[in-house]
Formats: structure tokens, C-alpha cells, sequence
């Protein structure tokens, strides 16, 4: 049960953005803290990535728990009213989100997805951790291609 009612749950869902979130925020903020360089909300690629650090060939998602629909999450509930709305939006935004991974892999980028859940408080520094090793490890795998060419029109 709803513990707003309908016109407090409508300017609630109003007034939530789809950037510049809290939890992007946080991530963004790790991010310049360790050196990394990014760029927010390039329209230009699929899904128009939260942050993309093109010297790493990766992007990021900072993905809401409820709006991305983040399965066996203990933040993510299926609303109890309008049903079939919600169920189609956040279906449909799943898809979505499938879809913007997969054109961005046949292009060539690496993609991150950070769940809202997981930047709390109490695991953030584990996220931090693991994105930082993430493009630690793109940024060592693109030096060694530039210092390792292929080797394959040498040996003809």
C-alpha cells in the first residue's frame, strides 16, 4: 500500500531527473578525484551514456534501481497501482538498456553498469573499487596494443 497519495506519488515521480543524479554524482565525483577524465551524456552514442571516458573506450551507466528495473534487487518493487503501465515502462526501458549495450559493444566500447543500489553507503567503496579496476585494467590492455603492433603484415 501507497503511503502518498495519488497527487504526492505523481509530484514525486515528477520531480525525479534522468541526470545529474545523486549516485551519478558520486561516482562522477570518484571518478576526478582518481584522475579519470569523462564526459557526461554523450547524445551521440547508443543509450546516451551517464559518463564516457573515451581514452578507455568505456562507458558508464549509473542505472536507478525502480526505473531500470533491477531484478532480485531489494530496492526494486513492481508498483502496486497502475500495473500495466509500469510494467511496459520499465519493460520497454530494459529493452532499451539491453539494446544501447549491445550497439555499443559491436562498436567497440566497453560497458560499465553501476546500479543505484550498489553506490549505498556501505558498499560504495567496493563499486569504487571495482570500476577503478575495470578501466585500470582497458587502460593497461590499449598501452600494450600500442606497444605491441600486430605483428601479422611483419610476417608475411
Amino acid at each position: 500500500m501507497d503511503v502518498h497519495t495519488k497527487e504526492q506519488r505523481s509530484r514525486n515521480m515528477a520531480a525525479i531527473h534522468n541526470k545529474d543524479s545523486k549516485p551519478e554524482l558520486l561516482l562522477r565525483s570518484y571518478l576526478f578525484q582518481q584522475g579519470f577524465r569523462y564526459r557526461k551524456n554523450v547524445q551521440s552514442l547508443p543509450g546516451k551514456p551517464d559518463i564516457v571516458l573515451p581514452k578507455y573506450r568505456t562507458v558508464i551507466f549509473v542505472n536507478g534501481c525502480f526505473w531500470h528495473g533491477h531484478n532480485g534487487c531489494r530496492y526494486f518493487q513492481w508498483p502496486e497501482t497502475n500495473q500495466a503501465f509500469w510494467e511496459r515502462k520499465i519493460s520497454d526501458n530494459i529493452a532499451r538498456d539491453a539494446k544501447s549495450r549491445t550497439l555499443l559493444n559491436e562498436d567497440g566500447w566497453n560497458v560499465i553498469v553501476v546500479w543505484e543500489c550498489e553506490l549505498r553507503k556501505d558498499v560504495r567503496n567496493q563499486t569504487f573499487t571495482r570500476v577503478n579496476e575495470i578501466l585500470t585494467t582497458q587502460l593497461l590492455q590499449e598501452s600494450h596494443k600500442e606497444d605491441c603492433p600486430n605483428q601479422s603484415s611483419a610476417s608475411k
